[in-house]
């Protein structure tokens, strides 16, 4: 243990670290202690790093849990509407600091850990993050639960406790190997087991009509355990509740089988049951129609809608009937994040047709009121369409609820349009073509009471082009601590990577790239993205990137002037140190194809200018910080449309912009794999995409940024107002929206009464 602090030495850190009080910090330090002695049975003669940051975590946690206990049982007193977040993805990132920001316990736990002789940032870099997503969509997940709680809603997040994350990315020789993201093997300090709540899940089986109703039988049946984690607001005491579930297999095992090796046989068959919750699906830009991702879309859907009803019954409302469940949408609210869960609606139909023997029109009725949408993308490739043979195997009761729903929709749609059999298919919940398909975005469309997009630009091209005919259909139904987290990436370019940087500029990509700019001086450009494991162009494109960073970081002439630099292993951690170093982000993609785009708004945030299209967020950024204060290039939605009408010829602009076609020779050349020379001839060639078109404003646009960033006082007054004007993109802001014009809610500043702090 360290020395004992005298008073005035107390006095003099308390002083300078704005603490509330020593006797907080004296509480922390005893709470630390005891959690290291008996929650870790360790002492300091034994403990190791990661055991100090458990005794920590535990002690925050211990902050936590009476206010926990508290909102749920002011939530059973008043009981308000709820709101529950269906997701597959919650990208969390790492909980204590979040944490101690919250509750305002940052300080003097800094100062705890000081007076025992501990470095905060070095427990805090022991902290697994908590990988349960690819990105964007599970990024704004885990921001909008944060807020929910923050505004006071009373709301759930639900999904899935993989045993693994999103892969670990390490890049050898240029090429990305993934290394399973095992975030549990330690344990988790934040997660609280709730085994009895436990609900069964059935797959497969057979459909038995009967005078008395329609019975799913013979099915296999998997349990859903689920796991509870806090999720606190910002100091006002309330901490909701994120459950996420883990598939068990039933422990029926048939012993009399044993000598013969059935026993060992069930055992495994076990292991291979609870596969449903084992891993992520790495990938969120493209569909790809695996039965154990049904299977794990099925399973959240299902064990959260059974704990949506046993919720809704112990609440005030008398739960005997049709006429409380009419009553369901006025406490219940469903946010169907993407596709992902969108068998919950057929689910919700099974549960209060089969189960609570209302009629067809009185459960549509329920489910359509209760649920809403959040459409993530509008790139063909990522749309979830699912084959019927899948469905009719793994789900056959869905199938034909979904059959049904269908027949109904054509039905409405064949009365506004009589004769319009191409209008009939192209709103069809079932594809037709080839293999028979369910499209599930039509099939949340149909079943949702409002539909919106991430961002605004989308939500436009939802109503306008994508899914016009079938909403048409369906109406009537900051700059000064910016050079200090520079020095921080700095330090992890010298450290890890071992790469000396002499450059002011760090010029950020999020997104792959297919091109690249001219060799603009004076700048790092960083690139941080993960390919899916399959997905071979994307970990050509990381090849790509890194072979031309050998080439540029070694060059006599330009090497100590411009770096490219391939950070590996993206994920919110990094993005903490990253985001606030940046000076400019690079946001290009091609308008009307960017899939959600979040980060280009923490970059706005953080005093990064954006050099991008009219896409995604950066629409709206523009409009708050005036487009004048972003560096805006390209073509607009449009423009894309006409060109694609026209026909796009990438050789046109190959032939026509020496510079371009110098590039593109290069990289199919073998100019930066020089003993490979056809090694990325085939990522230069495939030009399906209308990148060329906009490559030559894209050059003219770089040279602005590189002449505005010679003006220092310019470049400020441009940052200035870039960060004035995204207050607009706070997940609070956006939350309060959903809530009152989604889910029928009014937010609440009101704050819980504190508890006793533990002893």
């Amino acid at each position: 243990m360290s020395k004992p602090l005298t008073d005035q030495e107390k006095r003099k850190q308390i002083s300078v670290r704005g603490l509330a009080g020593v006797e907080n910090v004296a509480d922390l330090k005893t709470n630390f202690n005891r959690h290291l002695h008996f929650t870790l049975v360790k002492d300091r003669n034994v403990a190791t790093k990661r055991d100090y940051y458990f005794a920590l975590a535990h002690t925050v946690r211990d902050h936590l849990v009476g206010r926990w206990i508290r909102t749920q049982q002011h939530y059973y007193e008043k009981d308000p509407k709820r709101v529950y977040y269906l997701s597959l993805e919650f990208y969390m990132g790492r909980t204590l600091q979040n944490t101690m920001v919250n509750l305002a316990l940052e300080n003097a736990c800094d100062e705890a850990t000081y007076q025992l002789g501990l470095d905060m940032e070095e427990l805090q870099d022991m902290e697994e993050d908590a990988g349960l997503g690819n990105g964007g969509l599970g990024r704004l997940a885990a921001c909008f639960l944060d807020s929910m709680a923050t505004l006071g809603l009373a709301a759930y997040g639900y999904g899935i406790r993989y045993e693994f994350g999103i892969f670990n990315q390490k890049v050898v020789n240029g090429w990305q190997v993934e290394e399973a993201d095992d975030w549990l093997r330690y344990g988790n300090p934040w997660e609280k087991a709730r085994p009895e709540y436990m609900r069964p899940v059935h797959f497969y089986g057979r459909v038995e009509h009967n005078p008395d109703g329609v019975k799913w039988v013979d099915t296999q049946v998997i349990l859903a355990l689920p796991y509870d984690t806090p999720v606190p607001g910002y100091r006002n005491n309330i901490v909701n509740t994120m459950r996420l579930w883990s598939a068990k297999a039933p422990c029926e095992f048939h012993l009399k089988d044993f000598n013969v090796g059935g026993y060992i046989q069930a055992v495994l068959d076990k292991n291979l049951a609870e596969n449903i919750s084992r891993v992520l699906y790495p990938n969120d830009n493209f569909f790809e129609g695996k039965e154990l991702r049904l299977k794990q879309e099925y399973f959240v859907v299902a064990a959260t809608l059974q704990d949506i009803i046993r919720r809704f019954k112990a609440s005030k409302f008398d739960s005997s009937g049709a006429l409380s469940f009419m009553l369901t949408h006025w406490t219940v609210a469903i946010q169907l994040n993407d596709t992902h869960p969108a068998l919950a609606i057929p689910e919700l139909m099974r549960i209060l047709i089969d189960d609570e023997k209302l009629t067809w029109d009185t459960a549509w009725d329920i489910t359509v009121r209760t649920c809403a949408y959040t459409n993530h993308t509008v790139l063909p490739e990522a749309l979830e369409r699912w084959p019927v043979d899948l469905f009719q195997n793994l789900l056959p009761r869905h199938l034909e609820i979904i059959y049904e729903v269908n027949r109904r929709h054509l039905e409405r749609i064949s009365a506004l349009y009589p004769g319009d059999h191409d209008r009939l298919r192209r709103m069809s919940l079932v594809e037709e073509g080839g293999q028979k398909k369910i499209n599930m975005a039509h099939l949340c469309i149909v079943g949702s009471h409002a539909v919106n997009g991430v961002a605004q630009i989308h939500s436009d091209i939802i109503k306008d082009t994508v899914y016009q005919a079938l909403l048409k259909a369906l109406k009537e139904h900051f700059i000064l601590f910016s050079m200090l987290k520079t020095v921080a990436l700095l330090n992890i370019f010298v450290e890890t990577l071992k790469i000396e940087i002499f450059c002011k500029v760090i010029n950020v990509f999020t997104v792959t790239f297919d091109q690249f700019n001219k060799s603009l001086l004076n700048k790092s450009i960083i690139s941080l993205k993960k390919a899916a494991p399959g997905y071979h162009t994307a970990k050509m494109i990381i090849k790509l990137i890194t072979a031309i960073g050998e080439v540029v970081n070694n060059d006599s002439v330009v090497g100590d002037r411009l770096k490219v630099i391939f950070l590996e292993n993206y994920r919110v951690t990094l993005a903490e140190k990253v985001i606030p170093a940046a000076d400019l982000s690079e946001q290009i993609s091609t308008a009307g194809t960017e899939a959600s785009g979040t980060g280009n708004m923490k970059f706005m945030l953080n005093g990064a200018l954006t050099i991008g299209t009219m896409d995604g967020a950066n629409v709206e950024m523009a409009e708050e910080a005036g487009e004048e204060n972003l560096f805006i290039f390209g073509m607009r939605v449009k423009d894309v449309e006409a060109l694609d009408k026209k026909g796009y010829d990438a050789l046109e602009y190959y032939n026509r912009i020496p510079e371009l076609k110098q590039a593109v020779d290069q990289i199919s050349g073998g100019f930066f794999s020089p003993g490979e020379p056809d090694q990325f001839k085939d990522i230069s060639l495939s030009h399906t995409v209308t990148v060329f078109a906009d490559y030559e404003d894209y050059i003219q646009c770089q040279e602005k940024v590189s002449a505005l960033y010679k003006n220092t006082k310019e470049w400020t007054k441009m940052v200035i107002h870039n960060i004035a004007g995204c207050g607009k993109f706070s997940s609070d802001r956006t939350i309060g929206q959903y809530a009152r014009e989604i889910w029928g809610m009014e937010p609440s500043l009101e704050k819980i009464a504190a508890p006793d702090d533990p002893r």
